[in-house]
């Protein structure tokens, strides 16, 4: 994937406080990075998926409750 972007709300300067996020070019997958380490490892995951992890976290109970499901599989 080279079509790299991250958030406007991702920090001063470089803006490297932050994740990247591309899609495939069918649109079925979104990887994401760290953006202060563009060269390592990427997550990709299919596209339903993601929308549902951003979703989840886009509310108080949904992060509380995806917090405490990772904490249990710690």
């Amino acid at each position: 994937m080279n079509n790299w972007r991250k958030s406007s709300h991702s920090g001063p300067d470089d803006g490297n406080e932050c994740v990247e996020i591309a899609t495939s070019p069918t649109h079925t997958h979104v990887s994401i990075r760290d953006s202060k380490a563009p060269a390592r490892a990427t997550l990709t995951f299919p596209g339903g998926t993601f929308h549902a992890f951003i979703e989840t976290l886009k509310t108080d109970a949904g992060t509380r409750a995806f917090i405490r499901e990772l904490a249990q599989e710690l």
